[in-house]
């Protein structure tokens, strides 16, 4: 019988898993940097689930960057790939690519309840769209919408490049060190693992202190023992991150939820929840009333990225 393999392709690692009875199966994580190729990758999968070529026969890979053509170049990795040459390599009937958001988002249809944890209590509407959003290696930006015939289409977008929001003298003044840096400050630049280093350092020179911490794990583990300088710096990513998020609640009439996700938030889950992402989500002047009832959520689930290539695929295979 022909499998369907699904993966979740991001800049650090890659996730791979058969797709069976609409679950996940046999989930192996791979690191990227440890392959030439997602065919490498792929193939050294199969492998090690001592399946041969043309065992599978169709698969979805959810990938960082825009979709579009034959060939496909990875944001956030040193990974390309030709569709026409992916399926004949592997002896594969149909390639499906979708934008890694786009899988994030569509994961969000089979979260369950202990896999999300409450951030701001509301009603979701069901009609409207949810936003979808996560730093990772980059800032993921997803949106999901229900269709009339009960299934889902996620809208794949590139919403974690947008200008960095300010809102306040002093993000205006961090702004400004980062700018000099940088020359432009995207949402990413921020929200994103690589982030919290960057904005480690800029609030030392804004506060004239000397920088002791060298990766952003040094960061969020001094954060999480109690230092004062590194909680500053996860409180003000996540009131940055609670800004973009509101931001995309306003742009997309998004009534039906936020779903913070991706691999860096839920290493401080508790200094998180605790934060003001809250306050800043729905800090937007005359429009504040508008996020009354709208919910959000912290999703906890391991693989939901690759939960929605399966949805993804079971969708166009329909």
């Amino acid at each position: 019988m022909k499998l369907a393999l699904v993966g979740d392709i991001g800049g650090t690692n890659a996730r791979f898993a058969l797709w069976r009875d609409e679950q996940l199966d046999s989930v192996r994580v791979l690191a990227t940097a440890d392959y030439p190729t997602p065919e490498a990758a792929i193939l050294a999968y199969l492998q090690g689930l001592e399946l041969p070529l043309g065992a599978v026969d169709s698969v979805c890979l959810a990938c960082a960057g825009p979709v579009g053509g034959d060939e496909f170049r990875f944001t956030n990795n040193h990974w390309r790939l030709s569709r026409s040459a992916f399926c004949r390599d592997l002896q594969v009937r149909e390639l499906l690519l979708i934008n890694d958001f786009s899988a994030m988002a569509l994961g969000m249809t089979r979260l369950r309840e202990d896999e999300r944890r409450p951030i701001c209590p509301g009603q979701a509407q069901a009609d409207r769209p949810c936003v979808v959003i996560g730093p990772g290696t980059g800032l993921g930006v997803g949106t999901l919408l229900a269709t009339a015939g009960g299934g889902w289409q996620a809208l794949p977008g590139e919403g974690g490049h947008v200008d960095l929001p300010i809102a306040t003298p002093r993000e205006a003044e961090l702004w400004q060190l980062m700018y000099r840096q940088l020359g432009h400050v995207r949402a990413e630049d921020v929200l994103s693992g690589g982030g919290l280093l960057l904005l480690y350092r800029a609030l030392c020179q804004l506060d004239g202190a000397e920088p002791r911490l060298a990766s952003p794990a040094e960061v969020t583990a001094a954060a999480l023992a109690g230092d004062a300088l590194a909680g500053a710096v996860i409180e003000q990513f996540s009131v940055w991150l609670g800004r973009a998020a509101g931001n995309l609640v306003l742009s997309l009439g998004a009534r039906g939820g936020v779903y913070v996700v991706g691999g860096v938030v839920p290493r401080f889950a508790e200094l998180f929840l605790a934060s003001g992402f809250a306050a800043a989500l729905r800090d937007k002047g005359c429009m504040n009333q508008y996020f009354d009832g709208i919910p959000a959520w912290l999703v906890t689930a391991e693989y939901p990225g690759l939960m929605g290539a399966g949805v993804a695929l079971q969708q166009a295979m329909a």
